[in-house]
């Protein structure tokens, strides 16, 4: 498992990237997620993402995956479980002061992020974890949350118009006057 976990974070910018078709497919399923129910599928999708990042990155499914911010390196893993950075016993060699045989999480997380075409997002503090999203679907969470900001931005570029010009309405005439007709149409109708 520490192997591919090796692996994961030399392929970081691949993972991302296939990370990135994920996401803009789990967001095109909203419609379907929301007409089926958010609750009755996040049981399977959990049970999927569970199996997929549990052997790829040895994910322990806190809910609240960061590994698009770690260089594809859990937080997680570390024996301190710390989010935010290093603890100040990393020996020499970026090994972990806890577990000597296994590489700090944050020193591969920083090899990681340099790869990826969005790895300043390392620099981002990230909040603490929330202990009741554990073995919840993070996935599926971050493609909802998505989902409805892209609704309100459609919604709120479809009434800006209307919200730059309110009183519009109030000086427009409610039934518009009929254009008179070009005399060509009336002479065209009086011959038949």
């Amino acid at each position: 498992m520490y192997r591919i976990r090796l692996f994961a974070v030399r392929h970081s910018r691949a993972f991302e990237w296939l990370y990135a078709r994920l996401e803009t497919t789990m967001v095109a399923l909203d419609p379907l997620f929301a007409r089926v129910g958010y609750g009755r599928i996040e049981r399977p999708i959990a049970a999927v993402e569970r199996v997929t990042k549990g052997l790829l990155f040895d994910c322990k499914m806190c809910g609240q995956c960061v590994l698009s911010s770690t260089g594809m390196s859990c937080p997680m893993n570390c024996p301190k479980q710390l989010r935010n950075g290093p603890c100040g016993g990393v020996r020499p060699g970026g090994y972990c002061e806890v577990k000597p045989q296994m590489r700090c999480v944050w020193v591969l997380a920083w090899d990681g992020a340099a790869r990826m075409k969005e790895g300043s997002k390392i620099r981002d503090v990230q909040p603490p974890v929330d202990r009741s999203l554990e073995g919840s679907s993070s996935w599926l969470r971050v493609s909802r949350e998505k989902a409805a900001r892209l609704r309100e931005a459609r919604e709120a570029s479809r009434t800006t118009i209307a919200k730059a010009f309110p009183d519009a309405r109030a000086h427009e005439p409610a039934v518009a006057p009929l254009a008179p007709e070009p005399p060509a149409a009336n002479q065209a109708g009086s011959k038949r």
